[in-house]
């Protein structure tokens, strides 16, 4: 008399954890559900610089030249460095006035212009150059790097392939363990989540004490931090 056998199971495969909801699946007669976490590490192929333009004047008119001065300079920094000025973007750009608060009467003393700039670059070699020119002409206070991977959807395939594979071999160790074999694939379902590599604030007074005879940056010779995509895998095999 053939004997059906029912597993449910529900491995999870790694050192990862992950406080959302799973899908919830009717137990089915010879059929293994298994569980599995996949990862992949992968280089970042983008730096992404952003810096502030910032001029401040007695006069909107004398802010405003002043702040397309440095824009030009910027520009300029560009090209020289083999990179075309249309490829910079700008995120906002505001002309505020600026009041003195300490007498007891609010007093307009200025104006402010504000620019937010930023830059995509593939070549990570030129990413030192530009930062301590934008250092040395005075345009901008601070600048953060931070590091993407705009292929992202690449990535997520291969986390996706490691927590099929685990799982699979979760299913076949069950079923192994059970005297059955797994068949096909029944059911599957895929949640993907990738970490967010943090921007690394570059500040002005230390990239000025750059020189022949300087100390090496604080950054020097270290890659930059890797993006990690893990992916988890629910899915239900047929036993024969």
């Amino acid at each position: 008399m053939k004997t059906y056998l029912q597993v449910l199971i529900v491995l999870c495969v790694g050192a990862l954890a992950f406080g959302q909801d799973r899908p919830s699946v009717t137990a089915q007669l010879n059929t293994v559900f298994v569980g599995a976490d996949g990862k992949y590490e992968a280089n970042p192929d983008t730096a992404l610089i952003e810096f502030n333009i910032s001029a401040q004047e007695d006069n909107s008119r004398a802010a405003y030249d002043r702040a397309s001065k440095q824009a030009e300079q910027v520009r300029q920094i560009l090209r020289s460095n083999g990179i075309d000025p249309k490829s910079a973007s700008i995120g906002f750009f505001s002309i505020q006035p600026v009041y003195d608060y300490k007498s007891p009467r609010q007093k307009l003393v200025g104006y402010r212009v504000n620019a937010n700039v930023s830059l995509k670059l593939k070549d990570f070699s030129k990413i030192a150059p530009i930062l301590q020119q934008l250092s040395d002409t005075d345009i901008s206070g601070t600048q953060s790097i931070q590091y993407l991977l705009e292929d992202m959807d690449a990535a997520k395939t291969r986390a996706v392939e490691d927590a099929y594979r685990r799982a699979r071999a979760s299913a076949d160790a069950v079923a192994h363990a059970g005297g059955r074999a797994v068949g096909e694939l029944s059911y599957a379902s895929v949640d993907t989540f990738e970490n967010v590599v943090r921007p690394m604030p570059m500040v002005r007074a230390m990239a000025k004490l750059a020189g022949e005879n300087a100390a090496p940056a604080p950054t020097e010779e270290f890659s930059p931090q890797t993006v990690s995509v893990t992916a988890h895998v629910n899915a239900m095999f047929t036993l024969k």
